[in-house]
């Protein structure tokens, strides 16, 4: 049986929860949900959900802002992590490794 919290896409903390578990302002996180940069679910009340992966990107464009890195710069260091990992899979497929 697979629960909701081994899920990495589910979406289980709320904003608040998620800004505490990554020691930012509430705002923060909401700037980037409206920049597009990380996308929670939205309840049908409104409310941001936030799964694993999407804290797991907080968590890395923190890192990336706090080193110096615009928001755009840091969503496109992590876009260009995430296609290179990609091209390595795809490759990794196409030779059978």
């Amino acid at each position: 049986m697979v629960l909701p919290i081994d899920d990495p896409d589910a979406a289980l903390y709320a904003v608040g929860q998620g800004a505490a578990m990554l020691h930012v302002q509430v705002a923060f996180l909401r700037r980037l949900d409206e920049q597009g940069v990380v996308v929670p679910v939205h309840s049908a009340g409104g409310q941001r959900r936030y799964s694993h992966r999407e804290i797991d990107r907080l968590a890395a464009l923190e890192r990336l802002i706090s080193e110096g890195r615009t928001v755009e710069g840091a969503r496109r260091v992590l876009d260009l992590q995430a296609r290179a990992e990609e091209l390595e899979a795809d490759l990794e497929r196409a030779h059978g490794i």
